[in-house]
């Protein structure tokens, strides 16, 4: 019996021309011929077609990290480290993207989390000119792909909001080639670059913002990240938000004399879900029966993020956030978002259950994962520091699969909130203090400006100063600003394909 459904549509030419009609080929020979067809070959090579129907931005984005040589640092399948639309998660739930698309800022967000360099435009930041300077710059040269989002129905296309990215372009027509990741739709194709910046040029309903374009490049640095900015649960616009624009107006209206002061309107007032909008990144692996012998790549990763909690806890910022937390800690019922237990054994199954989503690329569902036998332990090697290692069989779909998370640490001073092990400290692991701080010194500096105390505005800006930061935490620290700069471009809200 056949089965009811599309195949296909047909592409309405003009405006478009079809890739692989004769004149199609003959613009292509000659971008070539002019140079601006350098990046194709790459982008081609890792051409695939979105899994998904609102999984545009998902396997756009896909397509041009795999295409930039980014290592995804977590297997795909089997031993394969890949970078699949079913992959990227760690800004949105792959299940509301399924059934709401994803936005323009959450789209460079993943960029960002996956270890890209991102300059994000939205039509009314930037111009038609500038649209096509940095269209001719990716298209020749080796450095950087162009993602566009835009309105389809412009080009007299079905459906509204789209990713792609550009293949290449040709000056003479001024027209650039479309590499459609919804290729059970539409072929690659051709359009005029005005038109495209028409497209462009539209409003996204679900944020109110203006649609553009993205440059996307390669971090010239370690891509290993300690701390991650999260908006997969569901308040994360109203942390954001909090952030950004309430804390500001709260320091306006009261007298505040000292930094405990200020980190008291700070942390009092804020949402619950605080805690959960910064999350540190454990390495993930599958487990082997023989393999506990960690390789030269996942120690030297787990350096990195050594060396970043290392220098969290050397800041004069952190101290102050921790004598905070040590006050307050027999007042829980001021602090309900950080009153939760931070030992490290406490926190092992959930650990294991975010690392069993990175491994499969699910997300947590009815029949989704099941985290037993958790277990902390310290791998050894000879005359080396020993090693945290979280433990764990996922039950996944019937099927069990044993984990282990390496996790980050470095010793600190034992304090009043050390309970790990009854022995030893909490902080020998990511804490609450070193996640505070970082986020604090993630704030864009002009939070700062409506403390009325001249003194305390300058001491407080002096310990979130960026510039006086070790480049590692610096590194580190830019990398959360600029997540939160994307998502803050989005915080009306709910996406659309």
């Amino acid at each position: 019996m056949a089965l009811a459904g599309l195949y296909r549509r047909s592409l309405p030419s003009p405006p478009a021309i079809e890739f692989a009609s004769p004149e199609g080929k003959q613009l292509f020979t000659e971008a070539l011929a002019g140079g601006t067809a350098e990046r194709f070959f790459k982008l081609i090579s890792y051409y695939q077609t979105q899994s998904e129907p609102a999984y545009c931005g998902l396997a756009t984005l896909a397509m041009v990290l795999n295409a930039l040589a980014i290592d995804p640092g977590r297997t795909w399948k089997g031993p394969w480290r890949w970078f699949d639309d079913s992959m990227l998660d760690c800004c949105e739930p792959l299940e509301k993207i399924k059934s709401q698309g994803i936005t323009f800022g959450k789209v460079a967000c993943l960029a960002v989390c996956n270890g890209a360099h991102v300059e994000a435009f939205r039509t009314d930041q930037s111009s038609l000119e500038d649209f096509r300077r940095r269209v001719v710059y990716c298209t020749s040269s080796e450095d950087c792909h162009l993602i566009v989002s835009y309105n389809r129905a412009v080009f007299k296309q079905t459906g509204t909001g789209h990713f792609s990215p550009i293949g290449c372009y040709h000056a003479g027509k001024d027209m650039v080639l479309i590499l459609d990741v919804a290729r059970f739709k539409y072929p690659p194709h051709w359009v005029p670059l005005s038109l495209l910046w028409d497209a462009m040029n539209t409003m996204d309903k679900a944020t109110g913002h203006h649609r553009g374009f993205m440059v996307i490049s390669k971090l010239q640095k370690a891509t290993s990240v300690l701390y991650t900015v999260s908006c997969r649960h569901e308040g994360w616009n109203m942390v954001a938000k909090y952030l950004t624009k309430d804390v500001p107006l709260l320091f306006t209206s009261e007298n505040l004399k000292n930094v405990d002061d200020a980190l008291r309107v700070v942390l009092k007032s804020a949402p619950p879900t605080l805690r959960d909008f910064i999350k540190w990144v454990a390495e993930v692996r599958r487990q082997d029966d023989s393999d506990t012998v960690l390789s030269d790549e996942e120690k030297r990763r787990l350096a990195i993020k050594e060396e970043v909690l290392k220098q969290i806890r050397e800041t004069d910022l952190f101290k102050h956030v921790t004598r905070y937390l040590e006050f307050e800690s027999s007042l829980c019922y001021n602090m309900a978002p950080f009153c939760r237990k931070d030992r490290l054994a406490d926190i092992a199954a959930n650990v294991c259950c975010q690392g069993a989503e990175l491994l499969t690329g699910k997300i947590r569902s009815s029949n989704g994962f099941c985290c037993k036998a958790t277990n902390v332990k310290l791998l050894k090697a000879d005359n080396e520091e020993p090693v945290t290692m979280v433990s764990g069989t996922v039950i996944t779909d019937g099927t069990e699969q044993r984990v282990d998370m390496l996790i980050p640490s470095s010793q600190i001073e034992p304090s009043c909130l050390c309970d790990f092990d009854q022995n030893s400290c909490c902080g020998v692991h990511p804490s609450i203090a070193d996640g505070l701080t970082v986020l604090l010194l993630a704030l864009p500096q002009d939070t700062w400006l409506g403390l009325k105390e001249e003194k305390l505005r300058a001491e407080m800006k002096g310990l979130t100063s960026v510039d006086s930061l070790p480049t590692s935490l610096q590194e580190e620290v830019l990398h959360l600003q600029r997540q939160l700069q994307f998502l803050k471009a989005d915080l009306c809200n709910s996406p659309s394909a």
